[in-house]
């Protein structure tokens, strides 16, 4: 069988290690286990993963920690798998960088969903592109890449990605937030609402040149989202 990629399990409980390990080598995927955050944060810089499954309680250094010194050198999509329910537990996970979050007990399908959608956002598609381009940042959609008026990169998550390409392939049109929900996390999702609000206050710091009135990234409030821009500044938008 061959790889589907290779994945890094971060968990303190051996059971739940065992059992993900089998459930995900059974389909194809390269797995790599971790105990702690120390290992967790060693293995990924050694072994360079598709994708990071990461419990938040671990020994040592925490799971939002690790998130965060993930975050400081890779986009890896990461899947929080975790006891913690709380609504400020899930937006700290998700605003430390995480890209979903699943809550124990799980089911080992709605696992494996959210993990294909989590890859699928993380490795470019063939389809055609286009290139936006604004004073403050040009996005182009075919190498998913957005670039600083200055000449940088400036590196999205691919659930940050995920979002910019969903409003800006439908420029001018308001998202709603059902929609967007389903095109970046996948039909299962409807109601998190959360996730939207944390990751585009992240795009917004990232590309807006005002994150508290954003010009480009515009919220409709309990409707959805929407990517504007004047005609003049666009390169194409298919």
């Amino acid at each position: 069988m061959s790889s589907q990629g290779r994945i890094l399990l971060v968990d303190d409980e051996p059971q739940i290690l065992r059992a993900l390990a089998i459930n995900l080598k059974a389909i194809g995927y390269q797995i790599d286990a971790a105990h702690s955050g120390e290992e967790a944060l060693q293995r990924a810089a050694a072994q360079r993963p598709d994708a990071v499954i990461l419990d938040l309680g671990l020994p040592g250094i925490d799971g939002v920690d690790v998130i965060r010194g993930l975050r400081g050198w890779t986009d890896v999509p990461i899947i929080v798998l975790t006891v913690r329910e709380s609504e400020r537990d899930k937006i700290q996970a998700l605003d430390a960088g995480a890209d979903d979050y699943v809550t124990k007990p799980f089911g080992m399908g709605e696992l494996l969903a959210r993990l294909r959608a989590a890859l699928r956002r993380s490795f470019p598609d063939d389809t055609a592109g286009a290139v936006v381009t604004t004073p403050h940042f040009t996005i182009d959609l075919q190498a998913k890449r957005v670039i600083g008026f200055d000449g940088s990169e400036i590196r999205l998550t691919p659930t940050e990605w995920g979002i910019v390409e969903v409003l800006v392939r439908n420029h001018g049109k308001l998202v709603s937030q059902t929609k967007l929900l389903h095109d970046v996390w996948g039909p299962q999702y409807g109601e998190e609402t959360n996730y939207l609000r944390v990751f585009m206050a992240q795009v917004r710091r990232k590309l807006e040149p005002e994150p508290g009135a954003p010009r480009y990234f515009i919220t409709e409030p309990g409707m959805g989202y929407r990517f504007q821009l004047p005609q003049s500044e666009m390169t194409s938008i298919p």
